[in-house]
């Protein structure tokens, strides 16, 4: 009933940049939880930057600072501006959002090295 489409992803140096999207088959304001979580090789898949009910946003203490978790309605789109990478960073990143049920994007993967 809901798709979501992760890109944005790629190989990147340390100290530098990349903007995630996911683009949703739907209206984002039909969503009540909005997130993004990353799994790197070998470890449990956490959460990065979401929002939660009342546009209040969360950020995992690894990357606050560093990241910014936004939306456009209009576009259907979330993103995650990542900014300072590091290579602990590197990990697949993908959407999540809540209607009704748990919607998961396919995943993009983000590689930070020199």
């Amino acid at each position: 009933q809901v798709q979501l489409v992760e890109s944005g992803g790629g190989l990147v140096q340390p100290g530098g940049s990349l903007r995630l999207s996911c683009a949703a088959s739907r209206s984002i304001d039909s969503f009540s939880f909005m997130g993004w979580y990353r799994q790197a090789p070998g470890k449990q898949r956490e959460l990065v930057a979401a929002f939660t009910p009342g546009d209040i946003t969360n950020y995992a203490d690894s990357v606050k600072g560093r990241f910014t978790i936004s939306r456009d309605n209009a576009k259907n789109t979330v993103y995650l501006q990542m900014d300072s990478l590091k290579p602990e960073d590197t990990a697949v990143y993908y959407c999540n959002v809540w209607y009704h049920m748990n919607y998961w994007g396919k995943g993009t993967l983000v590689t930070v090295s020199s």
